[in-house]
Order: C-alpha cells, then sequence, then structure tokens
C-alpha cells in the first residue's frame, strides 16, 4: 500500500465520519504543548532531550528534514559553509536562531506525535507498521537494493532501521493528524503562485552552474625524442596534426590518448572529471576558452600553450542558467504546501516555544550546534578523493 493512501486511511480513523471540519481549537494545542515536560538527558552520542517520555537526540535534530533558508534541507548540510568559515562562537551566534526553529520543529512533531497518537489508539498501528516497512524498502532500493549499503546510511544520521522505521510512523500520523485537526490554507495553488516561488527558490536550489567534461591528449614537447631540442615544439605540433587525420579516418580518441598523450589522465583515455571552466589554471585555462566555442562531441585541435599541444573532444557541457520551471514545477508546488503547513503550525510553535524556555534546551542547542561544528570541520579537513592527475586544475 503507498505510503499517501495510509495517510487518507489514518485520516479516517482519526477524524470519523462526518466529522472532516473538525479543527484543533487553540485550548487543545495549548494543552498538548505545556502538558509536555521537556528534560535533558545523559545519551550514548552526548546530550539528549526527553519530551513527554519520548527522547529527541542530537543526531536525530542535526539530520532532520528542515526549512531553512528558503529550502528543505538538513541542519548539518545547511550551516556547513558557515561552520567551515568562522570561529566557534562565531558560528553559534550566527546558527543560534534558525537552529532553534529547527529543534522547536523536533519537539512540535513529537509533541503532535504523541496527540494524534493517543486520539488514534491502536486503530492504525497495523496500517502505520506496513507504510513504513514499505518505505524501508523504498529506502534499500535508492542504495540499488544493498540493504548493508542502507543501513551503513542510516548509521551515518545516527539511526538504525528501528528508530527510522519509527520516525517514518510519526511522520505519517503527524501528517494525517495535521491535515485533519490544523486549519490550514487548502486554497488551489494558482499559476501565479507557482511562478512566484519558483522566483524565491530558484538562486538557491535551481541554479546551474556552468559545467564541461572532456578528453584531453596533452603533448608535451620537453617529452619528444629530437637529436635537436629545438625542433621539439615542432615535433609536437606534426604529431597533434597526425593524430587529428587518425581521427578523422575513424580511429578512437580514447584508445589515442592512451598511447600518445603525456597528460595526467593518460590511464583513463584522456577523461577529466566534470568541472566548472572558471577552475582550470593555466596552462589549462586556453581550453575552457576552447569550449565556449565547442559543441558536445566536437573535437579542437592543436591548441598550443606554453610547453603543451593540446587536442580535446568536449563530452559534455552544460551552460549557466537556471532549471527551467516546466522541471521543477513539483518541487516548487512542495515548497508551497510547506510553507503553508509551517503558518498552520505557528501557533502550536509558538506555546511549545516557550514552554522549551522553562526546559533546558539551552545546553542542548549548544551541543547540537558544537557537533556541526566539528563535523563540518573535519570534512573541510579531508583528503580530496580528486586524483592526483585531476588537481592540476584547482
Amino acid at each position: 500500500m503507498h505510503r499517501y493512501v495510509v495517510v487518507g486511511l489514518i485520516l479516517l480513523v482519526i477524524v470519523g465520519c462526518g466529522d472532516s471540519q473538525k479543527r484543533m481549537k487553540d485550548s487543545e494545542m495549548e494543552r498538548a504543548a505545556i502538558t509536555q515536560k521537556i528534560e535533558l538527558a545523559e545519551d550514548a552520542g552526548g546530550l539528549a532531550l526527553i519530551v513527554g517520555g519520548d527522547t529527541l537526540t542530537s543526531d536525530e535534530v542535526i539530520h532532520s528534514q528542515a526549512f531553512l533558508g528558503g529550502k528543505i534541507t538538513t541542519p548539518v548540510d545547511y550551516f556547513k559553509p558557515m561552520a567551515q568559515a568562522v570561529s566557534l562562537e562565531l558560528f553559534k551566534q550566527q546558527a543560534k536562531e534558525p537552529f532553534e526553529q529547527v529543534l522547536i520543529g523536533n519537539i512540535s512533531n513529537i509533541v503532535l506525535y504523541q496527540y494524534a497518537k493517543r486520539q488514534a489508539g491502536d486503530r492504525v498501528e497495523e496500517s502505520l507498521e506496513q507504510a513504513a516497512q514499505n518505505e524501508y524498502r523504498r529506502f534499500v532500493l535508492s542504495y540499488g537494493g544493498n540493504q548493508a549499503e542502507a543501513d551503513e546510511a542510516l548509521k551515518a544520521r545516527g539511526l538504525d532501521r528501528k528508530r527510522y522505521l519509527e520516525g517514518v510512523k510519526r511522520e505519517i500520523l503527524i501528517q494525517s493528524y495535521v491535515t485533519s485537526k490544523l486549519p490550514t490554507d487548502n486554497r488551489p495553488i494558482t499559476h501565479r503562485e507557482l511562478l512566484d516561488g519558483y522566483d524565491e527558490m530558484k538562486d538557491q536550489q535551481f541554479a546551474r552552474v556552468a559545467r564541461i567534461r572532456f578528453r584531453l591528449i596533452d603533448i608535451q614537447p620537453d617529452k619528444m625524442e629530437a637529436t635537436d631540442p629545438n625542433q621539439r615544439q615542432q615535433l609536437a605540433e606534426e604529431r597533434a596534426a597526425q593524430l587529428l587525420a587518425r581521427m578523422k579516418s575513424g580511429e578512437d580518441f580514447s584508445a589515442l590518448a592512451k598511447e600518445y598523450s603525456n597528460g595526467p589522465m593518460k590511464g583513463f583515455g584522456g577523461l577529466w572529471r566534470p568541472m566548472q571552466p572558471t577552475s582550470l589554471r593555466a596552462p589549462y585555462d586556453v581550453l575552457a576558452a576552447e569550449t565556449e566555442k565547442m559543441k558536445q562531441g566536437e573535437i579542437a585541435g592543436p591548441i598550443i600553450a606554453e610547453g603543451h599541444v593540446f587536442i580535446m573532444k568536449l563530452e559534455e557541457k552544460q551552460d549557466a542558467g537556471y532549471e527551467p520551471f516546466e522541471t521543477v514545477q513539483e518541487q516548487v508546488r512542495e515548497y508551497i504546501i510547506e510553507k503553508r503547513r509551517i503558518k498552520a503550525r505557528e501557533p502550536l510553535y509558538d506555546r511549545i516555544k516557550q514552554q522549551a524556555k522553562l526546559g533546558q534546551t539551552d545546553e542542548f542547542m549548544d551541543f547540537c550546534l558544537e557537533k556541526i561544528y566539528r563535523t563540518s570541520r573535519q570534512q573541510e579537513t579531508q583528503p580530496s578523493r580528486d586524483t592526483e592527475g585531476q588537481n592540476v586544475n584547482k
């Protein structure tokens, strides 16, 4: 059974026949929020929060899906550039307010889940379990059906399979309950709203950088065998002309690169990784200028640079710009729906925020931010996976 079909069935259980218009009153939201005690606790990963008896770990918070900077992402990904650019104290100052909203959102989800579960009772447990198992199977398929690899990915998020399944069940039940109880804006999304949402999102989410990928035969005159050193440049250019003629006759560029190139990617048939043209440094920067005049699949040469004679085949080319509106329309629709959901939850968030201030959330937030900072700095110092040969363009 599809996950969203399950949501619809659970709605029927929670709301009941003929009661679909009933909404969660302010008094109910306040009672749901203020009756949940929030306490700090020791955890295997350091610190955790106990919310109404449920444990919220630091890993769950920093890897949770959140609405940050106009897009849905995780705190650990969103704050990474900031953490790599400033000191720990400055990072905490700058990240505290947006991260507090993430934490309140996580606490709100626990409160809503507990409240929704009390309302639904045991009637939905079987449907929730089945939906969660289906979602886990889809998750494993996203890793090529390799269950061990999928479980390792969960471990990197601080989760095991059991906690993942519980999280899916929580998400489904919350979605059902919010849909049935909280006042939401159910107006149809107009084309004008979609276009406005696209404009809001495009710089951060749909920007497309210029990118190229090419094969290169790099003939270096100083490696040419010649009785007269002054003839090496001429010999290099003559070899390039010969190779170009052989390509026109149908010989394979990759095979010729493996045999005749002096460049670092010789063993890979001259194939370089995808890159932005502006990342190429001298003497390879001449290649970037050449690709502006080329189409995908074309061969150019000989291209003369200091100490090199190049023959290049353009494998891929992407111009700078934005993803077309038509291809991202569904993402924009989800963005607008998420904004409406957040607005609907604002009264509940405000009440929970006040309750959280009475708890011990400041120390927990501080711990989470330090964890994000350490993780981000470790990633920054890890050696690049690029091959030695490809580092020449950095």
